[in-house]
């Protein structure tokens, strides 16, 4: 697939970043569904995109293009060595990562923390940029605790441009560092989509793209009517079929019957070669485990793969046996 940059012109449709699930396999998968949308890895912390296991964090397979890398971190210096690092595995655009409020970011200052250091996040973009050619962007909060939203939002974005950063993706949410979970912090702060909309109405000629509660291309549609991009997490992760509309989504044109029967088998070759590796079946399938959301049978297949793809020396025969049980004519409300 041809690389290309996703900040541009052209509206744009992203899979967000999230810890523990979009990782190399489920990009992959993700792929089979989509051309177009950018893709986004974990959040990779640049001390371990320097110092650990560059291939397991940093590797991909060529036809996740285009794909972008996500750091965290608060020193310029290993944000810039980390993106150039990142840069030469050939990835399309490195994002620093201001909105994510766990534990683990909060001891090392990173994460949705910057949103009170704007100057912070401002230094380790310029250090970033100063090091790599391909985009950097920045993904955030509308604030975090107590912060007064409009302030805040408006400090991060004026340091982020004025460092030059490519484009803003803006979780519309608060964070709350003390007293809520990660998963609380996704899903108690209210959704203040009319903030992203107002920073947006007051810098028209920067790219600004939306993300938070936003489950299906319907929705993005009301989104991109202001923004300039939308950016879905567990919607595309919990329901990835919706992946599949998306090119025709973005190209205003009819989309076109899933191919279920070839994504199947990709995904079964790519299993194979995984297993060969010395990996496991359910490292790969684990990602699928909502694609049939909806259809006949969809309950069945989840089930085969959820108890007979852990087990060891599970092939991929296990897939075929699920997608079997699918009754792909019969699509109904719940599966």
């Amino acid at each position: 697939m041809q690389r290309q940059s996703q900040i541009s012109a052209q509206k744009s449709f992203a899979v967000a970043p999230m810890i523990d699930w979009t990782d190399r396999h489920c990009r992959f998968f993700h792929r089979r569904l989509t051309g177009r949308a950018l893709l986004y890895t974990e959040m990779i912390v640049a001390d371990a995109a320097i110092h650990g296991d560059r291939e397991r964090l940093l590797g991909f397979d060529r036809s996740e293009h285009p794909v972008a890398l996500q750091l965290g971190g608060s020193d310029p210096h290993k944000l810039a060595q980390a993106a150039e690092i990142g840069a030469g595995y050939g990835y399309d655009e490195i994002n620093l990562n201001v909105g994510c409020p766990s534990d683990r970011v909060q001891s090392g200052t990173f994460g949705a923390c910057l949103m009170k250091t704007p100057e912070v996040v401002a230094a380790g973009v310029a250090a970033m940029k100063a090091r790599v050619s391909v985009p950097v962007t920045v993904k955030s909060r509308i604030g975090v605790d107590e912060q007064d939203i409009e302030t805040a939002l408006d400090a991060l974005a004026g340091a982020a441009w004025s460092a030059g950063a490519d484009a803003l993706w803006v979780h519309a949410r608060k964070a709350w560092l003390q007293g809520l979970s990660p998963k609380e912090n996704r899903e108690i702060p209210p959704l203040d989509y009319d903030r992203v909309y107002r920073l947006k109405k007051a810098n028209p000629d920067r790219f600004i793209g939306i993300n938070g509660g936003i489950l299906s291309l319907e929705e993005a549609a009301t989104h991109l009517k202001t923004v300039d991009g939308v950016m879905l997490g567990r919607g595309a992760y919990q329901n990835p079929a919706l992946l599949a509309g998306v090119d025709a989504f973005l190209e205003e044109r009819a989309p076109e019957p899933v191919d279920f029967h070839g994504l199947i088998e990709a995904m079964a070759e790519y299993a194979d070669r995984h297993i060969s590796q010395g990996g496991r079946l359910s490292h790969v399938t684990r990602h699928m485990i909502g694609l049939f959301h909806g259809f006949d049978g969809a309950r069945r297949y989840r089930q085969i793969l959820s108890s007979k793809a852990t087990r060891p020396g599970a092939g991929s025969e296990i897939l075929r046996e699920a997608f079997a049980a699918v009754d792909l004519a019969t699509r109904r409300d719940a599966a």
